[in-house]
């Protein structure tokens, strides 16, 4: 086993050390505007701006553009002409993509009985259908929609897809509660078997049902995408959440479907004070001896 590198314990230590300080207000317009220069290029290191917006977040006057970059809708190294041609673009291919499913609908039809019914039960009970209505929200048209939620799913690395990434995430959960909190992982693997695996609503709403409103969830997506202060840090996000529960769980030696309901009490939830907690649990983690497929997993 190995531990991680000196430069990413100081950047864990800077992440979660927000904690600590009176919060600052979110990057405002003027401030997101300063971060370019007059032909539209990025005039600030990207890694900084990505840091700020752990530690603050956005505006809402800034969010739509902030998450263009943030998903890769559009490049770092863009000017702003550039962005115009990539924005008309996007338009485009969207609308290309629409002509050619109206195409092919109908053979789709003709061939599977139940295409629509089967394809919208899909979409329904993925959870995509609640995701989806945030980006709507956000932006303006319909093209937007469409490619920033496709780019959110790749830039997150489709965990909150549940034949590709939930599985890995609670699995990795299961593993960060075994090698942070033995004692309580021992509880979750008697009398709270299965509790874990449980949770995968979590991540298939990536946690979107743990806030009041919708610009906490909005917090916390953007902080996913900054890939700060690590890849895949939704699992630290939700090994915190089960530390709110945990001197309950232990107390009262609650089974399964107890810490499961306990879970799904989690509501109303700080957003700030848990991308803390998230951040803290990464600096814990990588102050210890990190096993492979942890290290593999966060970096």
């Amino acid at each position: 086993m190995t531990t991680l590198s000196p430069e990413n314990s100081l950047s864990a230590r800077q992440s979660a050390s927000f904690i600590l300080v009176k919060r600052k207000p979110p990057i405002d317009k003027t401030e997101w505007d300063g971060f370019f220069d007059e032909n539209g290029h990025l005039a600030k290191s990207r890694d900084s701006i990505c840091v700020n917006i752990l530690e603050r977040g956005l505006h809402p006057f800034v969010r739509t553009e902030a998450w263009k970059f943030l998903t890769g809708y559009y490049s770092w190294q863009s000017s702003q002409d550039e962005r115009l041609m990539v924005d008309s673009t996007r338009r485009k291919n969207y609308k290309a993509l629409c002509q050619m499913y109206e195409k092919i609908q109908p053979l789709l039809e003709n061939l599977h009985r139940n295409f629509i019914e089967t394809r919208n039960n899909i979409e329904y009970q993925q959870g995509f259908h609640e995701m989806v209505m945030l980006f709507q929200l956000m932006v303006e048209h319909d093209h937007e929609t469409f490619w920033l939620f496709q780019f959110f799913l790749q830039k997150t690395e489709h965990s909150c897809v549940i034949n590709i990434g939930v599985g890995k995430n609670l699995d990795m959960l299961n593993n960060v509660i075994n090698f942070l909190d033995p004692v309580f992982a021992e509880h979750l693997k008697g009398k709270g078997a299965g509790a874990v695996q449980s949770l995968f609503p979590w991540f298939c709403l990536y946690f979107q049902r743990a806030f009041k409103s919708f610009d906490d969830v909005w917090r916390l997506w953007e902080v996913l995408l900054t890939g700060k202060p690590c890849r895949n840090f939704q699992v630290l996000v939700a090994y915190s959440m089960l530390q709110m529960v945990r001197t309950q769980v232990l107390q009262e030696s609650m089974t399964g479907d107890d810490i499961l309901l306990a879970c799904n009490n989690l509501i109303d939830l700080d957003v700030a004070e848990l991308v803390s907690a998230a951040c803290t649990a990464y600096a814990e983690l990588i102050q210890k001896d990190v096993p492979q497929p942890l290290k593999d997993f966060f970096l």
